[in-house]
């Protein structure tokens, strides 16, 4: 490998706007799903979604709801051969993501794997659930989405995640090995169905990828989905033809990928001064919390698990992107009755104004800002 590219943090921070197309979105939800490798996805819907927060900054026109819709279709479901992305969760993790269609045959390995461990939420599977598990594989063989309701069941399963009934966490398991798909929701709700139902049978026909291959794989995933990357000494070799070191002072080593390279290079003429943006908590931008103090200076953590009195900015606090800065955070509430987007608390430099960032997401979310004078 070269020797690394010594870049200065300001050049670090504008490289990472441009290659996480901050300042030229998207034209579709598909090219920015193939160009981050994944989108994260999470249900809390506090002052909209953390996959649309994603989305909205970094594809043109993107209106609440796209990824939901681009993933099932709009208020019905795909068809196999119509679907171009799919849910599910990283391997090794919890999180769940969507995923363009070229992740599915890296996922066997995990699917299976995860079929052998202990593990209330996604192990193998209980003596009780898979009795119940051959009822549910039945019905679904006769075709058509379901969710735990179409199996009527008082039994109680472990508190996990939500999954407190019997169906849920035997429903949840099939997920997580591969066994069903999640093919659409309602009200929030998951509707499962068969993998054959919900992908391409081209996918579906593809082999099961090597270790050395999918290692590859997650490592050129994670370079896409954060840009800039202190890979793991395990990751390195796998993606060592497609990497550059980056060197910046003060952080860690960094490498992205030789086809970014070009995000560095120089703009001619003075760019106009952007808007203040209100990133998602988990944007990927942000994700690494190491990278994100050493370069940003800014020491950030999503608080929605973290227990009241222990919060420093808030339950959904949103991060605030100034130019090459990371200003502060405003902590937000919708409230979707009144049709009003209420600033519960923030914390800005000073300078910095943020009524604009609220108000355009108000708009977004199609309510009216309360207290965006406070920003």
């Amino acid at each position: 490998m070269s020797r690394p590219r010594k870049v200065s943090p300001l050049e670090a921070r504008r490289f990472l706007r441009r290659a996480h197309l901050i300042e030229d979105p998207a034209p579709d939800i598909g090219a920015a799903l193939a160009h981050l490798g994944y989108i994260q996805i999470d249900p809390l819907n506090v002052c909209g979604r953390m996959h649309d927060h994603i989305l909205r900054n970094r594809v043109r026109g993107y209106q609440e709801g796209g990824l939901t819709r681009h993933l099932h279709g709009d208020g019905a479901a795909l068809g196999a051969d119509g679907r171009t992305a799919f849910e599910h969760h990283l391997p090794s993790t919890g999180i769940l993501v969507a995923f363009p269609l070229e992740a599915w045959p890296h996922l066997y390995a995990e699917m299976r794997a995860r079929t052998r461990r202990t593990g209330a939420w996604s192990g193998r599977l209980t003596a009780r659930e898979k009795e119940f598990a051959k009822v549910m594989m039945e019905r679904f063989a006769v075709g058509g989405a379901l969710g735990p309701e179409a199996f009527a069941d008082d039994r109680r399963g472990r508190q996990v995640w939500g999954a407190a009934t019997l169906a849920k966490s035997t429903l949840q398991k099939l997920f997580f090995h591969g066994r069903l798909l999640i093919v659409g929701r309602e009200s929030n709700r998951r509707l499962y169905d068969l993998p054959e139902r919900v992908l391409p049978r081209s996918v579906l026909s593809e082999r099961e990828r090597t270790p050395a291959e999918t290692a590859r794989w997650l490592a050129q995933t994670r370079l896409r989905q954060h840009r800039l990357v202190a890979l793991k000494r395990a990751e390195l070799p796998h993606v060592e033809d497609l990497v550059a070191a980056v060197e910046v002072e003060g952080c860690p080593a960094l490498y992205c990928l030789k086809s970014d390279l070009h995000w560095f290079e120089p703009r001619t003429g003075a760019d106009p001064e952007p808007p203040p943006l209100l990133l998602a908590p988990l944007d990927p931008m942000i994700y690494d919390r190491r990278v994100t103090r050493a370069l940003w200076g800014f020491d950030y953590t999503w608080e929605a698990y973290t227990p009241a009195p222990k919060r420093k900015r808030g339950y959904y606090a949103l991060p605030v992107l100034a130019g090459t800065e990371l200003v502060g955070h405003v902590d937000l509430k919708a409230d979707r009755d009144k049709g009003r987007l209420r600033v519960v608390s923030r914390g800005v430099a000073r300078g910095h104004r943020t009524s604009g960032a609220v108000e355009q997401l108000a708009r977004f979310l199609g309510l009216r800002s309360r207290g965006a004078r406070l920003g």
